[in-house]
Order: C-alpha cells, then sequence, then structure tokens
C-alpha cells in the first residue's frame, strides 16, 4: 500500500480509521492503512508499517503519548531476518482483536535492533534478568520514563492476550508494585556502568585459564562448545589458533580442526552458493537457523583463514573464498555497502512463508535439474528419500566430513543446481547498510586478501570504506550507523561505540593494505571521536553511547563478546595497534584501561570474553612494527602474507608516525615498540627476521622468496 498523506499520517500523531481522521484517542480504534512505521527506513520497521497495530518508532513522541494517556508502553524488538519474529507478527500484530487490545491498551513501539543495539541491549538485560533468559522477539512493557518493569519474549495470541489483560490489571491496580519492580531493573541493567578496572593488566595466566575452560567445554566428536544449539563461537577459535602458534600441541590443533571441519561440511554453511547460516539447532552442525548475516560472513571468513594459513587445508581456502563470493556477489548494495542479512524464510511453491526453502532439495527436484547425472550430486550432498530436515534436504558432507572441494564433475553440476536454485524466490533481504557490520567485514575481506594474494578483494574494501565515508560521516566529522538506500535522509541514527571501534580497526588495516595514508589518517581521527565521546574518565572504558546522543534509562558499556565482538574488545586491539603505527602513547594507555576493566569480568563470564583476552595476549606479547618506504612490493608481499596477529605494516605513502624517521626506500625495517634491527632489503631476509627461518612453513610464503 502506498504512503499516506500528511493529512493522514503525521509525526504528530494523525491516525486513518473508518470513514475519518481523528487525533489520537486513549482509545484507539482499528487502524486503516499505513501506521508511523511507513517513514521509518529500516526494513524491518516496513514489514509492520500496515499492522492494525498503531506502532510508533522509538523517540519521545511515543513517551509523551503514553504519559498524556496514563498507559505503559509496550516495546517489541526484533530485527528482519528472525524467524520467530515473523511468526509472532502472524499471530498477533497481524491479528485485529490482538491489535485492538495493544492500541487500547498499551502505546506501542517498534524497534529494529540492528539499528538500535543500545535500545536493544537496555531491554534484553532487562528481560534476562526477570527471565533467566532472553531471545527474539524481545517484548517489555514499560513505564512512561522508559524504566522496565515486565519482560519476555515470544508468546503465541492466545496467552499474548492473556498476558495484555494481566499487565493491564497490575498497571491499573498495583502500581506501587510495578514502580519497585522497576527501579530494581534499573539498577541490574546498569550494572556494567560500575564496573570497576583491576590494579594494572590481568597477566597472561589469565588467557591460559581461559583456554583450559574452553578444552573443559567442547566437543571432541563434533567440535564447538557445549551442546545443541550451537554457535560458531570464533573468538574462542581465534584464541585457540593463536595458543598453537604460540605452542604447538594436539590440543589446539584437535580443537581447531574438528570444529573448522563439521562446521563446514554441515547444513549450516551453504554447499552451493557459499556463505553461512546464523547458527545451528543440532550438535552435528546439520540443521540451521537459515538466516544469514553478514557479520557471521564477516568472523567466519577470518577464523577458515587462521585456520588454513596455520594448517594449510585448502578446503577451508575454498570455504573463505565462497563465502567472500557470497557476499560480494549476492549482499552488495549497488552503492558501495554490504546489505545485512538474509532471511530464514522464503516462498514454497504454494505461496506460503516457509523456513529454508529456498536452500533444501528433493530427489525429484534433483533429477529434474540433473537428469541421468542427478545421484553423482545427490551422493555427494547427501540428499535422500528420507531427508534430513522436514521430508526434504539441507545440501551437506558430514557422511564425508572435511572433504569439501569437489572434483570437476561435482563442481559443474554443482553450478547447475546453483543456477536453478536461483529462479527460486529468495529469501527477504534486510537491504540496510550498518557501519559495524561493514567495517567488520572490511578488516576480515583485507586479512583474506593479504593471505590469497587477492588484489581484487583489497579493492572491493576499498570500495566499500569509500562508501562508509562517503555516506555515513557527517559533515563535522561525526558517523552514523545505518543507511538504507531509499530512507530520506538514508543515512541516520547516531554510531555507538561499537561502530567507531571497527571503524578504526578497519580503517587501520585499509592503510596497512593500501599503502595509502588517508586511511590512517581517517583511523586516528574516528579514534579521537570515539574517546572524545564515549570515554568513561572515571573506571575507563567506552559507553555504548555518545555523551551527547539519546540519554536512555541507563548508560551501559558493551564489555562482552557475543554474535559480535565487544565495543570495547575491538577497541581495545584496535587501539593497540594504532598505537603502534602512529607512536601515539594516548591510544595504548586507553587500550590497557579498557582491558583492567575487562580483567574484573573474567571470574564471572571467563568464556565471554574471547576477543578481550585476545588483545590482552597481544597486549603482553607486543607489537613487531614492519616499515617498509615507498613501493616495494615483493618485500609488501612477504609482510602481508605471514600471518602475525602481533605486526603491523607501514609501507607506502608517509603519515605522521616516528616510524618512518630516517627511512630508506629499498629496505625493511622491523622493530619492537619502535626500537629497530638492522634493515634487509630482500625477501628471503625479512622472512628471517619474521620467522625466524628463511623457510617459511607455510608454502604459500615460502612461494613468495623463491
Amino acid at each position: 500500500m502506498g504512503s499516506l498523506s500528511a493529512g493522514d499520517v503525521t509525526r504528530r500523531g494523525y491516525l486513518r480509521c473508518r470513514g475519518s481522521v481523528l487525533r489520537g484517542e486513549p482509545t484507539a480504534p482499528r487502524v486503516i492503512g499505513v501506521n508511523r512505521l511507513s517513514g521509518e527506513t529500516s526494513p524491518y520497521l516496513r514489514q509492520h508499517r500496515e499492522n492494525p497495530v498503531d506502532w510508533f518508532p522509538w523517540g519521545q513522541e511515543a513517551f509523551d503519548e503514553a504519559r498524556r494517556r496514563d498507559v505503559p508502553v509496550l516495546l517489541s524488538v526484533g530485527y528482519s531476518a528472525c524467524h520467530w519474529c515473523h511468526v509472532m507478527a502472524h499471530e498477533c500484530f497481524e491479528d485485529d482483536e490482538v491489535a485492538r487490545a495493544m492500541n487500547e491498551r498499551f502505546v506501542n513501539i517498534k524497534v529494529d535492533r540492528e539499528e538500535r543495539p543500545d535500545v536493544d541491549s537496555v531491554y534484553m538485560d532487562a528481560v534476562v534478568a526477570l527471565t533467566g533468559r532472553g531471545g527474539w522477539p524481545l517484548t517489555a512493557v514499560l513505564d512512561h520514563d522508559g524504566r522496565p518493569f515486565w519482560g519476555g519474549t515470544y508468546y503465541p495470541k492466545p496467552a499474548f492476550l492473556k498476558l495484555i489483560d494481566a499487565l493491564t490489571d497490575v498497571w491499573e491496580n498495583r502500581r506501587e508494585d510495578l514502580d519497585a519492580n522497576a527501579t530494581a531493573l534499573v539498577q541490574a541493567i546498569g550494572a556494567s556502568s560500575s564496573v570497576t578496572p583491576t590494579e594494572g593488566l590481568p597477566s597472561l595466566e589469565t588467557v591460559n585459564d581461559v583456554l583450559s575452560r574452553l578444552a573443559s567445554a567442547f566437543d571432541d566428536e563434533w567440535g564447538g562448545f557445549g551442546q545443541a544449539p550451537k554457535f560458531p563461537s570464533t573468538f574462542h577459535l581465534e584464541l585457540i589458533m593463536r595458543a598453537y602458534m604460540t605452542s604447538g600441541g594436539d590440543g589446539p590443533r584437535d580443537v581447531t580442526t574438528t570444529t573448522l571441519d563439521a562446521m563446514a561440511s554441515g547444513g549450516m554453511y551453504d554447499h552451493l552458493g557459499g556463505g553461512f547460516a546464523r547458527y545451528s539447532v543440532d550438535r552435528q552442525w546439520l540443521v540451521p537457523h537459515f538466516e544469514k548475516m553478514l557479520y557471521d560472513q564477516a568472523l567466519l571468513i577470518r577464523a577458515y583463514r587462521q585456520g588454513w594459513s596455520l594448517f594449510r587445508r585448502d578446503d577451508w581456502r575454498l570455504v573463505v573464498e565462497e563465502t567472500v563470493g557470497y557476499v560480494l556477489g549476492t549482499l552488495r548494495d549497488p552503492a558501495g555497502g554490504i546489505h545485512s542479512a538474509e532471511d530464514a524464510d522464503s516462498p514454497a511453491p504454494d505461496g506460503t512463508s516457509v523456513e529454508g526453502w529456498f536452500y533444501t532439495w528433493t530427489p525429484a527436484e534433483v533429477r529434474e535439474v540433473l537428469g541421468e547425472e542427478a545421484e553423482v550430486a545427490m551422493e555427494w550432498f547427501g540428499i535422500s528419500e528420507s531427508g534430513n530436515f522436514e521430508g526434504r534436504s539441507i545440501p551437506n558432507r558430514l557422511h564425508h566430513r572435511g572433504q569439501l572441494i569437489r572434483p570437476p564433475e561435482v563442481e559443474r553440476l554443482r553450478q547447475r543446481l546453483l543456477e536453478a536454485r536461483a529462479s527460486r524466490p529468495r529469501p527477504g533481504r534486510d537491504d540496510k547498510v550498518l557501519t559495524e557490520w561493514n567495517a567488520l567485514f572490511i578488516s576480515s575481506l583485507l586479512d583474506a586478501a593479504a593471505a590469497l594474494e587477492r588484489p581484487d578483494w583489497v579493492e572491493s574494501a576499498e570500495e566499500i570504506g569509500r562508501f562508509l565515508v562517503r555516506e555515513m560521516r557527517t559533515a563535522d566529522g561525526r558517523w552514523l550507523r545505518s543507511w538504507q538506500a531509499e530512507g530520506e535522509p538514508r543515512a541516520r541514527h547516531g554510531a555507538l561505540a561499537a561502530d567507531h571501534a571497527a571503524l578504526v580497526d578497519a580503517f587501520t588495516r585499509l592503510g596497512e593494505a593500501t599503502g595509502r595514508a588517508e586511511w590512517t589518517r581517517l583511523a586516528v581521527a574516528t579514534a579521537d571521536t570515539m574517546l572524545d565521546h564515549f570515554w568513561d574518565a572515571v573506571h575507563g572504558g567506552l559507553f555504548t553511547t555518545a555523551d551527547d546522543a539519546e540519554q536512555l534509562v541507563v548508560r551501559q558499556k558493551d564489555l562482552h563478546d557475543q554474535a559480535v565482538p565487544s565495543a570495547n574488545s575491538t577497541a581495545a586491539l584496535a587501539l593497540i595497534r594504532l598505537a603502534a603505527l602512529t607512536g601515539e602513547s594516548r591510544y595504548l594507555n586507553h587500550a590497557d584501561r579498557i582491558l583492567a576493566l575487562i580483567g574484573a569480568l573474567v571470574e564471572q563470564t571467563p568464556t565471554a570474553l574471547s576477543n578481550a583476552l585476545a588483545a590482552l595476549e597481544v597486549r603482553h606479547r607486543g607489537i613487531t612494527e614492519v616499515v617498509i618506504p615507498g613501493d616495494q612490493h615483493e618485500l609488501v608481499r612477504v609482510a602481508r602474507a605471514v600471518w602475525r596477529p602481533d605486526m603491523v605494516l607501514a609501507w607506502g605513502e608517509p603519515f605522521e608516525s616516528p616510524l618512518w624517521t630516517d627511512r630508506r626506500e629499498g629496505l625493511a625495517y622491523v622493530c619492537r615498540d619502535h626500537v629497530c634491527d638492522l634493515p634487509v632489503d630482500s625477501p628471503p631476509a625479512l622472512l628471517a627476521r619474521l620467522t625466524g627461518s628463511e623457510v617459511s612453513p607455510d608454502p604459500a610464503v615460502d612461494d613468495l622468496v623463491d
């Protein structure tokens, strides 16, 4: 349905109703047409613009209306690729009876958690405090000041209607109890802002203790950690791979190879089109939740590239190449940014929306495409008459786990199946571009480009970086979080600490990859903005929101690594690396204070801090700085191809740093804490400085010096 005129729907709260235009009444009638979400840019919010629920976007207008009507605020938070969010929307928010009850009893707010993770985090913490668990859709009820007093997740229609009645009764008859509940919840959800740091940096023994805990949680049969459901846990894997680099041993090797093989062999990996679904609902990585998120692609590209560099498994190189191909081929916006996600659901032939339909097959469907050659493809991809998912088959390689390199005949058949699949209705795409997730992808793409010698990937990463600078940076140098091509304006919502931290890392790595000083200078400018507006001068660490942003009911800190790395762990590593490149001690001091703050949490949540502990390990071991003045490509190739998490690279155009003082072209300088060894002038000599040997254990690197 098209948008209404200003006389029908305005930001002041006019509703188009049956036969008339009314100002919002205490008991709002059934809404016909488009609600207030019609002006939003989020695809998830726009999915709800024709609901009979009188949704408000997040903002003061909704709370003012709730106070005027003396009703509570019902907050619903979800995201476009969330299967159960769609289920609740169909059962409740599209239903006239439920919508009528919601409109009469509440002022209703809908939030896209990916656009506003600051809002989501506050109220998800409240739900977890109340129920002991969380998830989406998030459903919370707030007072007029935004304080939560009740929360939950998914509800079917009958339970939701009963809940509405119960909440209304409590609001009208037990308001004092609700006030006490809200006061206690606000104290609980604000706890992250009052964490006090340890004295000095946590020791390396902290990392070893967590590695021991991860070893205990490791599933030695199917990989990963714990039982079902299973998430990729890439931060754990990176920490374990770094342990292998330091001391070797069968334990870290087994954890890495078992997990990477199982994840890429299961149905969580798209064996026809590349890329990963969000997580597996079973222990074996076979049946995923089929949504594909950009951040998962970024983090898994990095994990498989690191595994390939350590163990030279070409199966894992294939996973990297196909996952990058999926992102650049399917999720890239014509303007240059990368879209956020694809849904789990897609239309089946009868028009109903079915989870996983796009990705699954029956033998009859395979035979229709491949004819007499179908049996070869079905054996390779595990497609059978009995199926492995609701009567259909998810292509997988679990019957030959870890064997992913396809013979030419199978590769030809895969391409034909992929072409046939392309004729199916594709899952819905969330086409907003998020600063944080795009920056994470830039960093991973550059990491893979260096190891696999893919200059085309460097070019793609730089194009994404230029999109962010052009579209997401304001005239005064501040950053925005979310962009959508059809929005007016297209970019909106002030960037959070996580956006800034990911940008600092991405721009630093763009400078290292291209030799262009403009990127390093952008990293410096973004780091300065981050520290000026997000820093806690009392306890250290970054607040989630800026000092001049909208003030939520609490001002939290993003400290724990979850599906994406925390703002503080990303910032710690990015600042350590930027300090090494620039010689600016301010950045290192702030990184140390973040790590001291993280250290205070290790006893409580040891396995939710792996990315921060990777930064801690780099800090203890120190940074190696490599400087290659000018355009010495053979030397640069060696420096970029060696995986050294504790190394930074300065080459090409000089920027403001003592690293560039008295440097001569044609030489490579290897330094530690800005104290340098004698320069070298050949790839073998540089390789020896970086690895301790002129012959690398990695044949790919060794080839560069032959």
